[in-house]
Parts: C-alpha cells; structure tokens; sequence
C-alpha cells in the first residue's frame, strides 16, 4: 500500500486520518508532503475536499457518526495492515472524543497522540477552560453556565448585551437539531436567550451552554495559535497567525477563512503557560482576540485537535506531521520550533478576502505577500491535481464569495 519514504528510517509508516473535511485533506497532504505517504480516510462518505485525490485513500463506513462502527473500522485496518506503524489522526472535537475513548482498544495498534480522557474532559468544555485560565492569570471573556437536562433554573445574566451564547462542549453539541441552530449565538436582547433556552430544551439538550461578554472588534481582532507538545511534555511546535476574515455560515462560523502566520512571543507566552500546566500532550489549537479595549489578549478556547486550518503551519514551513513522526515513530527528542515565516493563508479568493480588510495597514501586508507569492490554499496542491479535484476547487471558491454574499455582506464591528 504504502512504500517507506527517505526520513523514516525503514520504518514502513501509514497516515489513518478520520473525517472527510477540508481539514483532514490539509493532514493528508502534510503526510503527503513530508513522506510521499499516501492516507486512509475512514469517514462515513468522501466528501468535495478528499475525494477525486491520489494522495487519499478511502475507508467508508455506513454511518460516520457511530462511534462503534468507526473504531470496528480502525480495528479491521489494523489487523489487515499489522506490519506497518500507524498514526492515528482526527481533527474535529467528537472523533477525537470518540479515539480518546477507545484508546485502550486503539493504542495496541496505532500512535494515538491526544491528551488524556480526564483532561480532555476538563479543557474541551469552555467554562472550565475558563476556570483553569482564571486560575492561570490568562484573560478570558467574563463566563456565565447554563446547565440543561438536571432541571436547573435559568441562569442570572448580569453581563450587557449584547453577548455570546455557545456550547461548553461542541461534542455534545454535534447531533442536536433545532430551527436556528447556529454554532454561536449572538444574544441582542433577553427574549432572545429565553427564546435559544427553549429551543434547547426542547432539541432535548443535556448538556451546558456558556454566556460570555461580547469582546468587540472584527474578524481581523482575531489570533490563531497552534502548539505540539512531544510525549516528553516539551512543546516543540508553537505557530501563531493573525485571522484577516472568518467564516460566516451558521455551522461554521468563527472557522477562519483567511490568516497570515506571524510570531507573538507575548501571546504564545500564555499558551505555553496553559500546556504546561495542565500536563498537554499531543495538538492543540487556542481562539484568542485581541480587546481593542485594552490591547489584551483575551482566550477563548482550545481545541483538542491541530485544528481545520492547520495547513497555515505547514505553508509556513513547520510540517506540523514531522513532530509527531519524530515524537512517536523515531522516539526523537526534536529541538522546539517557533515560527517566524509570514505567510498567507486563504480558502477565499483574495480578491474577496480584500473587500473585508479595512485597515490599510493591514491590506498592505496582505497584498504584498500575494506579490510576493507567499500564499497557500490547502486544496490547491500540485501534486493532487486531477480535472476533478480542479474543478471542484474552483466551484468551493466560487461557493465562498457566494456564502458572504449571503450571510456577511458587510464588515461589522463585532464580526456577527
């Protein structure tokens, strides 16, 4: 299936990645990059973004969401290609939920680089990632919990609006259905929270909702850091980028859709405080706005996972799959890696990404790193580059300008 590549030592290694979005192409295509590897997907379909590939390879299911059928899967791969070293990779917050789980079943076969269940639990849930930031000196938004499913009352909210609404976990999140289900609210008025807190309880939601006070400032308020901590406990990879524009579809919203990596010693200070605290281990993936208020950074979560968007890391030249390679696979204690490269990345036509970045600063830096041929689109790979997979590249480009047509035509001060 997959021949040893130079750097591996002889070690025959197989890339498994679960999911079918644009994120696990950006993994396979790291493998890819690295290694010449070819990828199993494992996902109840092949979706736009993996299929039509050569780089992909595809193990579909017949119901994506069942935990139980993904793993037998897992298991089944394991058993047939037994004398190859697997990596096992996920990149949404319920598959990785879904590997931690089975990690017993799981690790006798694959590297399985998460964090623990028990601290999974803790940080995956955003009023505890508040707590422990608290605890921690790094700034948060002020944070009210909703409690759903035990018959608590309604919580008191003494923040002014308008303010956020959103899951603490967008696990237990995934699968529950309601008219105006949005990943994250804005709340202009009271009945409007009253009207989200019925409509929750009746999509028979037990799980909790965070109410946090609105930060204001537009998408480009925006930072992404993405960090690799080593089995060792020694955070060998921190890149953090600038967001220039964000998706604005009621699923995706707050996904960035374009960035420019940079180096923020300050930012990536409190990052590092928080892996280090906590014991992480494995990827993970922090929200952070800056307060135009203040000029504070302001946390918001971290995901459990390298996050949708992680090629930004590898175009700016840290392949983030090389860490784990060497970590798990080599047994290397690898030198620690902090990002400085600039580069753009974008899944929105640039001409479209300019329209929404007002500050001429900013548009200036943008439009010198397209001369400069700086960018990156995590679909658009040369070595992938079949009439299909083309094809379908262009129509998700032209599907971009037509969602923020729809759904932002306009920069607001708040990003909603």
């Amino acid at each position: 299936m997959t021949q040893p590549a130079d750097g591996l030592r002889g070690v025959p290694l197989q890339p498994v990645i679960l999911g079918a979005d644009i994120g696990v192409y950006a993994l396979a295509r790291s493998f890819h990059e690295a290694y010449g590897l070819t990828s199993i997907v494992v996902a109840g379909a092949a979706l736009g973004p993996v299929a039509h590939s050569s780089i992909v390879e595809h193990e579909i299911v017949a119901d994506g969401h069942d935990p139980r059928q993904l793993v037998d899967r897992l298991l089944e791969i394991a058993a047939r290609l037994s004398d190859e070293r697997l990596v096992l990779m996920a990149n949404s917050d319920w598959l990785v939920r879904v590997v931690v789980e089975h990690r017993e079943e799981l690790e006798p076969f694959y590297v399985v680089p998460f964090l623990s269940a028990d601290l999974l639990a803790r940080i995956s849930d955003k009023a505890t990632f508040a707590e422990i930031c608290d605890e921690l000196d790094i700034s948060v938004p002020r944070t009210l919990v909703q409690t759903f499913g035990d018959g608590s009352p309604d919580v008191e909210v003494d923040l002014e609006y308008p303010l956020i609404a959103k899951a603490a976990s967008s696990a237990d999140y995934q699968d529950v259905e309601f008219a105006g289900k949005k990943k994250v609210f804005e709340i202009a008025s009271p009945d409007e929270l009253t009207w989200l807190w019925g409509a929750l309880r009746g999509a028979g939601f037990r799980g909790r909702f965070v109410v946090q006070e609105l930060v204001p400032g537009d998408d480009t308020q925006m930072r992404s850091v993405t960090a690799y901590v080593d089995s060792r406990g020694e955070i060998t990879l921190l890149c953090s980028a600038h967001v220039l524009l964000e998706e604005h579809t009621p699923s995706g919203l707050g996904n960035p859709a374009a960035m420019f990596t940079y180096r923020d010693d300050e930012m990536l200070a409190q990052a590092r405080r928080f892996l280090a605290e906590t014991g992480y281990r494995g990827f993970a993936n922090f929200d952070v706005k800056v307060d135009p208020r203040t000029g504070a950074f302001r946390f918001f979560e971290v995901n459990p996972r390298i996050g949708r968007n992680n090629y930004y890391v590898t175009a700016a030249g840290a392949n983030p799959m090389r860490f784990v390679v060497d970590d798990h696979v080599h047994g290397l204690a690898v030198e620690p890696v902090v990002v400085e490269t600039s580069v753009l990345y974008a899944v929105v036509p640039h001409r479209l990404l300019l329209r929404y970045v007002r500050d001429p600063q900013l548009a200036a830096q943008v439009r010198g790193l397209i001369r400069a041929k700086a960018t990156a689109h995590p679909l658009r790979y040369r070595k992938d580059r079949s009439p299909r997979r083309q094809a379908y590249v262009l129509a998700a480009l032209v599907n971009q300008v037509r969602k923020f047509r729809r759904y932002y035509p306009e920069v607001t001060s708040t990003g909603f």
